[in-house]
């Protein structure tokens, strides 16, 4: 029997291979109204802590490297 991989899907992905939280970037987590974005030190960069997202989209508009995408339900757009 095949099991199926289940990923938790969260509004902010954040593409580690571009994130530079570990060169000391905290941009994201600086302009999140809601605190839910953290720097992980295990493997530094950034990640959701919380899942309360406004879609408000700051840290997607402000990261100098373009990291971060707000996946906004087609409901709210």
């Amino acid at each position: 029997m095949a099991t199926a991989s289940m990923s938790v899907k969260v509004p902010v992905s954040v593409d580690a291979d571009k994130c530079i939280a570990s060169k000391g970037c905290t941009v994201c987590v600086d302009v999140c109204p809601l605190d839910v974005l953290v720097i992980d030190m295990n493997n530094g960069v950034a990640l959701m802590q919380y899942d309360e997202c406004w879609y408000c989209t700051p840290c997607e508009v402000d990261c100098p490297t373009h990291a971060l995408t707000v996946d906004i339900p087609y409901l709210v757009k």
